[in-house]
């Protein structure tokens, strides 16, 4: 079988005979690939004219919509994922943090766009500056969706993952993108698009599938253009350097294998949930996928006179570890990706030898199932550095399989610079019940890792590990790690976006970007806006109230009813030294009198109230101080049209209390439901 690559809009078959792809655990052939004879410029070239050009017509919402309903359709289809991922060697926990971990990004993100972003396509970034005495000049920052593609040049670890976490924020932000998955385990990678372009779910020209080599495929990108990389620092840099690529400022973004570590808190000794918890986690980060994980503890840490009871309580843990086909029941760890890779690994143990004493190794192990001539299976080896501050191959040697070392330390100050010496990790973590060792292994190892986990009996059984990570928080390192960044929620989507900076006039503003400006026009209609539905409103729509003059019984009753007795809201307070002159109104109470000017009473669009954001109390109002109101229509974001319930869509409203000296008093932002016609 070859496997067919998916370009400017149908599936086509690379030329020759290709590159054969073998099952992992049997060394028989499963596939080719190749991509000869695909012309790469005329690939982005028709992502750029045609995916580009039909995602920018999308909102977020719009977009969120679709991840959603291509997350629902790659599950239901999972089982046939499954079945080909065991050919890579992954165990079905292994396949599933790959294909079901994958999807769960497009979840993730899906839930991100229709819930924290506007339903329009681009993102008002902060809040306005003012640039001028008068106001009349202001300043805001707007992403849009960059007018290129999104080269994904992805690893073999992760066929799924490594594409959907991806392409779950470039199709969020509104940029097509180019897959090139690695070529060993590509097939699953295959099958995966293979249903993503069947489900028509995004518009034509939103994903490409490149199966086989993309040499030549950077002499091609253009300043519009994203590249992201994951695989190996020496492959990553020579890619980033990449005449093209420096010419042209074109964003690459590199997630590069690295030498993650973990750290054992001096606190912890044998027989402690926290010893047992650190054990599992190291001995699990070197199984799973067989410890071809960019995430996975490289180099453990511990203090020097536990070094002896943690290696045998890891060589106990990892004796029960049984090697074969992932396809037979009682098999806890497959095979490596290819026999490239066993060879690669058994290499790097082989250099690390060379300074670190063997603390298990089962060199003998039996398979169940799969072959030891043709499989690529590696046995879990555990290695010791004594002296980790002279013999430096365990911070600059990995290799990309289930192997760790155990590195002793004493004090914490060892314990940060060992973690240092890394060079800069996706990862650390730190098992430890001393918040104290944490704090200080936080402010000592954050700035050489992209993420940092502290492990310990209160969070472990919800932690979703050392080797996880979240499609809600940053993946990616400094130094050796890369220096890139993805996922992280919106910080993600925004990598394929360009901020840009606007100026002028407060109501030019409100206009491009649909929120409004402090200072824009604010037309009064004889019509109250809480009579009109959602689609009705306009931004800057302004009603002004009627004025209420504040009592003492006002403030004495507001007191009695709340249960607010703060001495500023008492008549007989002594106020010197104070805030205050006299008695003042509760800022609270100034808020609600607000409310009760400017709503609406009879029934009409308006369903609820939803909340209030950004309350100041700007300036104290005394006995006799007149207020009124300022209501403008700030904002609309329309909500998703459910069966069974009233369409509808949250209206963010600017509540300005203004005094009898036309003075703000307090602000408010309010949100209401409000009905669609």
């Amino acid at each position: 079988m070859k496997l067919m690559n998916y370009v400017e809009g149908k599936w086509l078959e690379g030329k020759g005979d290709g590159t054969p792809l073998l099952n992992a655990s049997t060394g028989e052939v499963v596939a080719h690939a190749t991509s000869s004879g695909i012309d790469f410029g005329s690939v982005l070239h028709y992502a750029r004219n045609c995916g580009n050009h039909n995602l920018r017509k999308l909102t977020f919402h719009d977009r969120g919509r679709m991840l959603k309903a291509l997350a629902l359709h790659l599950l239901e289809k999972k089982n046939e994922f499954y079945r080909i991922s065991y050919l890579t060697g992954a165990t079905k926990v292994d396949s599933w943090i790959d294909i079901e971990g994958g999807i769960g990004n497009l979840f993730v993100m899906s839930s991100k766009g229709r819930r924290e972003m506007p339903d329009t396509p681009f993102y008002v970034d902060g809040s306005p500056e003012v640039l001028s005495k008068n106001g009349t000049f202001i300043g805001h920052h707007i992403y849009v969706p960059k007018e290129g593609v999104a080269v994904h040049i992805n690893a073999f670890n992760f066929p799924v993952w490594g594409m959907l976490e991806k392409i779950a924020v470039n199709l969020l932000a509104g940029v097509p993108a180019v897959v090139k998955p690695a070529t060993a385990t590509s097939y699953l990678t295959e099958a995966v698009v293979k249903e993503i372009i069947s489900s028509k779910i995004f518009p034509e020209g939103a994903i490409q599938l490149i199966c086989g080599s993309a040499r030549g495929i950077l002499d091609h990108v253009t300043n519009q253009d994203i590249v992201t990389f994951t695989g190996s620092a020496h492959t990553g840099k020579m890619l980033k350097s990449h005449k093209n690529i420096v010419e042209h400022s074109i964003p690459f973004n590199m997630e590069a294998d690295s030498l993650n570590c973990c750290i054992l808190g001096e606190d912890v000794k044998p027989g402690s949930e926290e010893f047992d918890i650190f054990v599992k986690e190291v001995a699990r980060e070197i199984t799973v996928k067989a410890g071809q994980k960019c995430t996975a503890i490289r180099r453990t840490i511990v203090p020097k006179d536990m070094i002896e009871p943690v290696g045998e309580a890891l060589s106990k843990r990892l004796a029960k570890t049984t090697l074969g086909d992932p396809t037979v029941e009682g098999v806890r760890m497959g095979p490596l990706a290819s026999l490239d890779q066993k060879e690669e690994v058994l290499s790097k143990i082989n250099q690390l030898k060379n300074s670190c004493d063997v603390v298990f190794e089962n060199s003998n192990f039996e398979l169940l199932g799969g072959s030891q001539e043709k499989g690529a299976f590696v046995a879990p080896t555990v290695l010791h550095c004594s002296d980790p501050f002279k013999t430096t191959d365990v911070h600059d040697v990995e290799a990309f399989g289930p192997v760790t070392t155990l590195i002793p330390y004493q004090g914490p100050d060892e314990a940060i610079q060992l973690a240092k010496m890394g060079q800069g990790s996706l990862v650390g973590s730190i098992v430890t019940a001393d918040d104290s060792f944490a704090t200080d292994m936080i402010m000592g190892c954050a700035t050489t890792h992209g993420r940092i986990l502290i492990l310990n009996k209160d969070c472990a059984k919800e932690s979703t590990g050392h080797g996880s990570p979240m499609p809600q928080l940053v993946h990616g390192g400094p130094g050796r790690a890369g220096g890139g960044e993805e996922m992280g929620g919106l910080r993600g989507v925004f990598h394929y976006m360009q901020r840009t900076a606007i100026q002028g006039h407060p109501t030019t503003l409100t206009k491009v970007t649909q929120v409004y400006q402090p200072g824009g026009a604010r037309p009064e209609f004889d019509v109250h806006p809480f009579t009109k539905y959602f689609e009705e409103l306009e931004i800057g729509d302004t009603l002004t109230t009627e004025k209420r003059e504040i009592t003492k019984s006002d403030i004495d009753s507001f007191a009695e009813l709340s249960g607010d007795h703060f001495y500023a809201h008492k008549a007989d307070s002594d106020f010197e030294n104070t805030l205050f002159d006299s008695q003042v109104a509760h800022g609270y109470f100034i808020i609600s009198a607000a409310a009760g000017l400017f709503v609406d009473p009879p029934k009409g669009p308006v369903l609820a109230n939803y909340g209030i954001d950004e309350l100041r109390f700007i300036k104290p109002m005394y006995i006799g101080a007149t207020m009124q109101v300022k209501l403008t229509c700030k904002e609309k974001v329309a909500q998703e049209d459910r069966e069974g319930e009233i369409p509808r869509g949250i209206v963010k409203w600017q509540v300005e209390v203004i005094d009898e000296e036309n003075e703000t008093a307090a602000l408010a932002t309010i949100l209401t439901m409000v009905a669609k016609k």
